[in-house]
């Protein structure tokens, strides 16, 4: 009989998810994604794998991908409130859906009781309250909106 070696790493489910993240946070995609697919494998089922590899997507500013990734989970799981705040930041990252984001963000935040993830949806509303709309309105914008316009 062919023993299943998958069975025997199932209790370091939880160790994978972290070592992946740990990974992105020192900039290591390679090791992370490979981290984030041996998760898979251990848990076909589990979302938190495809949360990882939608977060090196975000990491990088591939922001289609990252969308697609979160709007994958939600379907599967749409309480899914990491998955919801990490879209709403892709959004707030596309000019014609900030607005959709900012919501996005704001009801996950209404939504859940875990801190980590009122933390992050407040940290990133705030950072498009004062950078993203700063953008709009710097000096190189105005210069290249006239040269637009001319």
């Amino acid at each position: 009989m062919e023993h299943d070696l998958t069975s025997e790493f199932e209790e370091d489910f939880p160790l994978f998810i972290e070592a992946g993240f740990v990974a992105v946070k020192q900039l290591d995609e390679t090791s992370a994604t490979r981290i984030f697919n041996a998760a898979q494998k251990l848990k076909p089922e589990s979302t938190a794998p495809q949360i990882g590899l939608g977060y090196i997507a975000l990491n990088k500013l591939e922001v289609k991908e990252a969308s697609r990734i979160f709007e994958a989970v939600l379907e599967k799981e749409p309480e899914n409130h990491l998955a919801q705040t990490f879209l709403g930041m892709c959004f707030l990252l596309t000019k014609p859906k900030r607005k959709k984001g900012e919501k996005l963000i704001q009801d996950a935040m209404n939504k859940t009781d875990d801190e980590t993830i009122k933390n992050l949806g407040s940290i990133s509303l705030e950072w498009a309250e004062k950078d993203l709309s700063k953008m709009q309105k710097s000096p190189f914008f105005e210069a290249q909106k006239k040269t637009d316009e001319e």
